[in-house]
């Protein structure tokens, strides 16, 4: 009988130990690049929100800039003048807050922090599921060195990092910021 004939029992165990290693870290990896997809859809949203609430202010500042102009030319005093000034200063007000359309200085503010809350968690998230990828490797490695070499102690040291590194990705999915 050749010598590849006869398989070690427990080398068929430790196989199995890396099918369900590179299995956690498939997952791992994908739920790792899910998280980066929205970190960055985050970050866009809250810049396109900020450069809003920019031009928000700037047709503030412009406005009211009107507003003091039409009250010091030599026309102030004139009805229509006055009627102009009062629409510019509800334009103004509108600026500022629009809860109705969500759209008013205050309110892109508002949704902006959001979107860059939501960033940073995902972020965080991102951060754990990579940190967990990289220990679900190494892991494999040493299942992988412990049939070459026979080392019992490499398989238990690759279940246990394993565990730890399932046990890292859960704690990230849920929120948890570890790092």
């Amino acid at each position: 009988m050749s010598e590849h004939a006869h398989i070690d029992p427990s080398n068929k165990k430790v196989a199995l130990l890396i099918a369900i290693l590179a299995l956690c870290l498939a997952i791992s990896e994908t739920l790792s690049k899910a998280y980066q997809t929205e970190v960055i859809t985050k970050q866009v949203e809250a810049s396109n929100l900020w450069a809003f609430f920019q031009a928000k202010s700037i047709r503030s500042t412009s406005t009211n800039l009107a507003i003091d102009t039409a009250l010091l030319s030599s026309d102030a005093d004139s009805p229509k003048v006055a009627e102009t000034v009062a629409k510019w200063k509800a334009a103004v007000s509108r600026y500022d807050s629009e809860p109705e359309t969500g759209e008013g200085r205050k309110e892109l503010m508002q949704r902006a922090k959001k979107a860059e809350q939501q960033r940073d968690i995902n972020n965080h998230k991102y951060h754990n599921l990579e940190v967990s990828s990289g220990m679900l490797q190494v892991a494999i490695v040493l299942a992988s060195a412990s049939i070459i070499t026979s080392v019992v102690m490499l398989t238990w040291l690759a279940g246990g990092l394993g565990l730890v590194a399932v046990g890292f990705g859960i704690f990230a999915m849920l929120g948890s910021v570890i790092l």
